[in-house]
């Protein structure tokens, strides 16, 4: 990649950049749409399409209540468009349906309403994948109703290694698609904003406003490139790691709270009397240290099997240490504790930590 990074050309990106200019390209082939435009992040590639979709108020984005636009994006759609967001709870406890769509959506010209502008899914969210039928009969019934389609691809990669769908069938449903190069592939820098020739035009006009606009771009692009070609064939063995990471947490005792689908495993130790807080303390003491941060594991392309091996042994010893110390979790507490658990990424205080370790 290093190697890639330094042989980069060495343009000016607002106004033309070789390296870039190239990448864009081949983004749009891969994924199927006309166009692609590089930006530096995830969350600048959710709002520039957000942005340049809505058009007139009043406007309303219908999302899944853990979309990342809803929760990690520092309020963006409300500050840089003025939309409503409208945060739908999954019946199925798993993914939006066409169902869910349906009772949440508005429609008409009711004044008293914010009628829907846009749909926005997000594949894979929390680590886990839409099933490509749902989001097909969501978008066929937005674009009835002249709703636009945005997909949060930040991790689309997982979903076609995982599945073997090619990237433009999975992006065939959207208006626009945001592709992130450093979550999964394991690029330093950007992300990666795909749509119509019209629309990402509009979109450029955007990234300037909003300060996107960067001059030596070709590292960066060369960087994503490499991560492109020679990343993307290493996740199905994420894939599998994750799986035996959740495996051994089972066979500790560990309750699991959302599944290894690709490559995130999220996770509950109070069934054998460990607190998050515990056991972040204790894999930060190991030899070689593990970095923890609470219920959610991410397993990616440098994460090493031993580091899988050292966290479960120090999950076995701390269920055998709590054992030997008299510890029951009783199967109505179990019940109960299950009963209110999500698979929401709970992060672990400080103070908590440090209580931990004391």
């Amino acid at each position: 990649m290093y190697v890639y990074a330094v042989r980069a050309s060495l343009g000016d990106d607002v106004y033309d950049e070789p390296c870039t200019k190239l990448l864009e390209q081949h983004m749009a082939k891969l994924t199927g749409k006309e166009a692609a435009l590089f930006v530096p992040s995830g969350t600048m590639s959710n709002q520039l399409a957000l942005r340049t979709h809505l058009k007139q108020p009043p406007y309303s984005v219908l999302c899944d209540h853990r979309a990342h636009i809803a929760r990690y994006e520092a309020g963006g759609t409300a500050f840089h468009s003025g939309a409503q967001l409208d945060c739908v709870i999954p019946s199925n406890g798993h993914h939006i349906t066409l169902d869910d769509i349906k009772e949440h959506v508005v429609l008409g010209s009711d004044v008293h309403s914010c009628p829907t502008a846009i749909i926005e899914l997000e594949n894979t969210l929390n680590g886990t994948i839409i099933p490509q039928q749902d989001v097909i009969e969501i978008s066929e019934f937005a674009h009835a109703n002249d709703i636009k389609m945005h997909l949060d691809g930040a991790r689309i990669w997982h979903v076609a290694a995982e599945t073997g769908t090619p990237l433009s069938e999975l992006c065939a449903p959207f208006d626009s698609v945001s592709l992130c190069f450093s979550k999964g592939l394991g690029a330093p820098i950007g992300s990666c904003l795909v749509g119509s020739k019209e629309f990402i035009t509009r979109a450029r006009w955007f990234r300037k406003l909003f300060g996107g606009g960067m001059r030596q771009t070709g590292f960066m692009s060369a960087s994503a490139a490499y991560a492109l070609t020679h990343h993307f064939p290493l996740l199905p063995r994420v894939h599998a790691l994750t799986r035996r990471l959740e495996k051994g947490l089972e066979e500790a005792g560990v309750r699991i709270t959302s599944r290894a689908e690709t490559c995130m495993v999220f996770f509950d130790p109070s069934p054998i009397g460990v607190s998050y807080a515990e056991i972040v303390a204790r894999a930060s003491q190991l030899p070689e240290p593990i970095k923890l941060g609470g219920s959610r594991l991410v397993v990616h392309i440098q994460t090493a099997d031993d580091t899988v091996d050292d966290f479960l042994a120090l999950t076995r010893q701390l269920a055998q240490e709590k054992k030997d110390a008299g510890f029951v979790y009783s199967e109505q507490e179990q019940k109960a504790y299950s009963a209110g658990r999500s698979s929401i990424y709970v992060k672990v205080k400080p103070s908590d930590v440090e209580q931990a370790q004391k």
